[in-house]
């Protein structure tokens, strides 16, 4: 894979430019240097161009053609081990337009607005996951499963055509398509498959949504970028617009490590295959969620290198993958911290039908790739006149 592996002892500068948001800092902790990798995604205008078009050719044909990503079909049941042990202090990162969110009792639970659907093609195939707009400085980020982003399969570079599109619904795109730009994730899980560290930070380029269909010549329409079709003698293009930046349309949510695990959380995302017996629940077509205390207990697969995943019982199934994990959260404020992403699902009394899933324990590793890719700017891809910039 072609990587950038990057070491601690380089990430001063950009450490810095997040050390005002951060609650507890991870300055005079006893841990290891981590190492982290990179790989870009649409890494200019031009080929975030050619995503954009993919997706958006033929009313979002490919959109509505996509299918949910089960990367790990079967339903093991995971051995139990001891309990977990933080590298250093907790901290937190505040989300984005709010202050901090107090727990919600309510019966009735009110969906983030910041989660929706990551798109992709691997191996030909049109797919996708869960996923949710997280905190950053350029208000640009996107946390999911590393699965969700590397193919653990080929052991090849980023998923091809990645976009996010947060409230996804049967082709609506309510806030715009946002084209990867960037991936960070730990440099074990790219390199070696190693879930315990199955967790991923995309940055994207501005949001992109279509303002009306326009006639327009054949010279017009040779000249254009963007989204186009004809028909006879008749020339057509969908005029695009920029949205603005992800996290000032839909927010973001706070980030977290270093946590004890007994902490309540609401777990988001979009199940949609069925259970090993066939049974199929849910459609995949809206969010779901979980609520419940994560075991104090570290979850072990060895099929996947697992030693310290945290487990919450639920029968969510595949699709609700790279879903976050929220402390903290408000119903009202739609807000709180991600502490996980859903990276597994298992069959612990072995009845054919997911009861458990999982999340890597964020720690202060977590904390340092999280940071990195915080502090990543990325840009707009749509021109002044509706184009979309080569």
């Amino acid at each position: 894979m072609k990587h950038s592996r990057l070491s601690l002892g380089g990430s001063a500068a950009a450490t810095a430019l997040l050390a005002t948001t951060l609650v507890g800092p991870l300055a005079g902790t006893a841990q290891a240097a981590p190492d982290w990798a990179t790989d870009p995604m649409a890494r200019n205008n031009s080929s975030a161009v050619s995503v954009i078009n993919f997706w958006a050719a033929s009313n979002f044909a490919a959109l509505k053609k996509a299918t949910v990503y089960n990367v790990d079909p079967g339903a093991p049941k995971m051995k139990v081990g001891g309990g977990f042990s933080p590298d250093g202090r907790p901290g937190t990162v505040g989300p984005t337009g709010s202050q901090k969110p107090t727990p919600s009792l309510a019966k009735n639970v009110n969906l983030p607005k910041t989660i929706g659907k990551v798109f992709f093609v691997v191996n030909g195939q049109y797919r996708w996951c869960s996923a949710t707009s997280i905190q950053g400085k350029y208000r640009n980020l996107v946390a999911t499963a590393g699965h969700c982003v590397y193919d653990p399969d080929s052991n090849s570079d980023t998923l091809d055509k990645w976009v996010f599109v947060p409230g996804y619904y049967q082709g609506k795109t309510p806030w715009g398509i946002y084209v990867g730009k960037s991936a960070w994730t730990h440099y074990d899980f790219a390199n070696y498959e190693d879930y315990d560290k199955d967790y991923a930070f995309v940055t994207v380029y501005n949001g992109v949504a279509f303002n009306g269909v326009k006639q327009v010549t054949k010279a017009e329409y040779a000249g254009f970028s963007g989204p186009k079709w004809s028909r006879g003698s008749h020339y057509y293009i969908l005029l695009s617009k920029d949205v603005g930046r992800l996290g000032d349309n839909v927010g973001g949510q706070g980030f977290t490590w270093n946590q004890r695990t007994g902490k309540p959380v609401y777990v988001f995302g979009y199940p949609a295959a069925p259970h090993p017996d066939g049974d199929r629940p849910y459609s995949g077509v809206t969010p779901k969620y979980l609520y419940g205390k994560p075991s104090g207990k570290e979850y072990v697969s060895a099929a996947h290198k697992v030693e310290e995943h945290v487990g919450l019982k639920g029968a969510f199934t595949p699709g609700a993958d790279g879903g976050p994990w929220l402390t903290q959260y408000s119903s009202a404020q739609r807000l709180g911290y991600v502490n996980g992403v859903t990276s597994l699902l298992g069959d612990q009394d072995q009845n054919d039908r997911y009861d458990l899933i999982t999340s890597p324990y964020f720690d202060g590793e977590t904390a340092d790739i999280y940071r990195k890719a915080a502090n990543v700017w990325s840009g707009r891809i749509v021109g002044p006149n509706g184009e979309l910039y080569k």
